[in-house]
């Protein structure tokens, strides 16, 4: 280490010899003193130097690991957004497909109203049930609009408006994943409680190097008044060189308190990591029996659209035959849109679910 110092002083009294001697003239320091000079110190033995080393990277190490986490937050909040336009777009698909139902439907009227085999009221009922669907696309792509710009404000570049979103199923990896529950420790929370033990101790170790001796080379070169010879009353130049030991001891239990301090931070920091892992145990046991009772609802949704499909499609027949009204084929096209919808969204609450169970424990979705 380099130092460069300048100092200028004038002191009230100086050191003089009031003692005659005969034949001699002792001159007394001039109360006015200047001093510039140049000093390096450099370490010979310094115990603290490994220990701080290590306590360096070791809080380097957590602030990484504290970034790591804050970015996986935002994942969450990712999949939410996925989620939501892919929900969106399949539910405008299902629409689009019942309003083409309803057009052909709607041309067959409009061609019997002619014959005199139908009545208009069958025409306004079909048409005006088209309009309700236009309405409901107007609705879906509105909130569609909002969760691309909310996906691409997350990720932090565009999604293109006519992106197709694919929603994987997530089964096969969610049971491989539980199998190996126990052991599982892939969130970057737990890197960071354990980067954060690894800096206490660290800290510790600095604690108690501090308390072992130092030894130090030292040089000094300058120029002042005066300069070594302190009787001089001339302007000099000088230098010095030595080595000098530190050691304290002793330092009134400083040291004791600190590593008493930092066993309490590493209590504190066992502590949450117990927590976080009991919150994250409970949150894959909801996301688990979420996937769970979805998986039986889409079963039981794939029998109601199956039922619904065979019911218009008798409906369909009578409507072409006049036997019954536009207005109760719309009623059956309607509960068949309903239950498409249904299962829609259990589909996609499901693949949530799942994704969900396997983000929570830190594992990555494909």
């Amino acid at each position: 280490m380099l130092s460069v110092n300048g100092q200028a002083q004038y002191q009230s009294q100086v050191t003089s010899i009031s003692v005659p001697i005969p034949s001699v003239s002792i001159p007394s320091p001039p109360h006015d003193t200047y001093d510039a000079h140049l000093g390096a110190q450099q370490s010979i033995f310094d115990p603290t130097r490994s220990a701080r080393r290590t306590a360096e990277r070791a809080q380097l190490d957590e602030t990484q690991a504290q970034v790591r986490t804050t970015v996986f937050g935002l994942r969450q909040e990712v999949e939410e957004a996925f989620f939501s336009a892919a929900l969106l777009e399949q539910r405008r698909a299902a629409i689009d497909a019942a309003s083409v139902d309803l057009s052909s439907r709607l041309a067959e009227t409009v061609a019997r109203l002619k014959e005199g085999t139908a009545l208009p009221a069958d025409t306004a009922a079909i048409a005006a049930t088209l309009l309700q669907r236009d309405q409901d696309r107007l609705q879906l792509d509105a909130d569609r609009t909002a969760a691309l710009a909310r996906l691409s404000d997350l990720v932090g570049r565009p999604v293109d408006a006519n992106a197709s979103f694919v929603v994987g199923d997530y089964a096969a990896q969610m049971a491989s994943v539980a199998a190996s529950l126990d052991t599982l420790r892939a969130r970057p929370e737990y890197e960071q409680f354990a980067a954060t033990r690894r800096r206490l101790e660290a800290q510790d170790a600095v604690e108690t190097a501090q308390t072992k001796p130092k030894v130090s080379a030292f040089g000094r070169a300058g120029y002042g008044r005066p300069g070594l010879d302190m009787l001089s009353r001339d302007f000099q130049t000088y230098w010095l060189a030595g080595v000098q030991v530190q050691w304290t001891p002793w330092n009134w239990g400083v040291t004791t308190r600190d590593r008493q301090v930092s066993q309490i931070q590493q209590e504190v920091v066992a502590t949450n990591e117990a927590a976080f892992e009991r919150q994250l145990q409970r949150n894959v046991q909801q996301f688990s029996a979420a996937a769970a009772q979805l998986d039986s609802a889409l079963a039981l949704d794939d029998r109601i659209v199956a039922l619904r499909e065979s019911i218009v499609r008798e409906t369909r027949a009578k409507l072409g035959e006049g036997v019954i009204t536009a207005a109760e084929y719309v009623d059956k096209s309607t509960d068949l849109l309903t239950a498409r919808l249904t299962r829609i969204q259990h589909r996609i609450a499901l693949a949530q679910a799942r994704a969900s169970f396997l983000s929570t424990l830190g594992v990555e979705v494909p």
